[in-house]
């Protein structure tokens, strides 16, 4: 057991030390050095919506699924209403086990030309990045969602990133990472994420890659890939391996050369009756995928 938590406290800090929170090396420089395998974890948006916090921890032991972003409103319950003893008993629940609670998996948007609302989101999304503290989570996931009618484009990729900035700056001061989902309308664009991150100052906010049809838009898969990879963080999501076409293998590849050594995380959209045996059988079709990646 602390063997495994001090690994994690290793790639945290190796995430984060562009932000000047440790003096090891940046996530660059580190995965360049030392090959680590990219890791299945699972978002709890679908598969393990219905699961109390013991069953999710239990059903990804059974699994080999062992890491989890946690999403709002589920049955595990981990909000920021928990006082402080509910929050020690989450952070010992998942230190007691090999199950890496990798954060809070939020739906805080900074996109509407409504201040007040604007304004709610940032906030909400601080209070959260407390809760992540709290239970011993790495970091939180937010996300852009779209462009406002009526709003030029400039403006909102500007105060979006200026979002993203004041987040990151205040989940900085508590060690966490701020990873942002390429999510929305028009602005899961790749052209449009990498705007945006031209704007982000603050190294703790990372890229999510998130496995959309618009990531094969001109120049293609290896071209929008290539053209953020500098902001990627330790989270990637993923769709089941074998629905749709979408080319996992060749995303994998891309990963593999870039010794990627985080979490990709299932984000599943089916709704199999046997959710175990369905994480099971991902793991399975994530390691074929991950070895052909190591291939040559």
């Amino acid at each position: 057991m602390e063997r495994n938590l001090s690994r994690r406290n290793f790639i945290h800090k190796s995430l984060i030390s562009g932000a000047g929170l440790a003096t090891l090396p940046s996530f660059s420089a580190w995965a360049g050095e030392k090959k680590h395998p990219m890791k299945l974890g699972l978002v709890t948006y679908q598969w393990a919506k219905d699961w109390d916090l013991p069953t999710l921890i239990s059903n990804c032991e059974k699994t080999g699924v062992l890491g989890v972003e946690l999403r709002t409103e589920h049955a595990h319950g981990v909000e920021s209403k928990l006082n402080a003893t509910q929050r020690e008993e989450v952070k010992k629940r998942f230190a007691d086990t090999p199950v890496t609670c990798l954060g809070y998996g939020s739906n805080f948007e900074f996109h509407s030309p409504d201040p007040v609302k604007l304004r709610w989101n940032i906030n909400m999304s601080k209070e959260y990045i407390k809760l992540c503290k709290d239970i011993g989570a790495s970091g939180i996931k937010v996300k852009p969602n779209g462009f406002p009618d009526g709003v030029e484009k400039e403006k909102t990729i500007a105060q979006i990133a200026a979002s993203f900035n004041e987040v990151g700056k205040f989940a900085r001061d508590f060690g966490l990472l701020v990873r942002v989902e390429v999510h929305g309308n028009k602005t899961q664009e790749l052209p449009n994420m990498k705007a945006i991150f031209d704007q982000v100052t603050e190294k703790n906010v990372k890229m999510c890659w998130n496995c959309n049809e618009q990531d094969l838009l001109p120049p293609g898969l290896e071209g929008n890939f290539n053209s953020v990879k500098k902001w990627f963080g330790d989270t990637v999501h993923v769709r089941e391996f074998n629905v749709g076409d979408y080319p996992y293998q060749q995303l994998f590849d891309l990963f593999s050369g870039m010794n990627y050594p985080g979490w990709i995380l299932m984000d599943a959209r089916t709704d199999p009756s046997d959710k175990v045996a369905a994480l099971k059988e991902q793991l399975v079709l994530f390691n074929q995928l991950v070895a052909n990646s190591q291939k040559g």
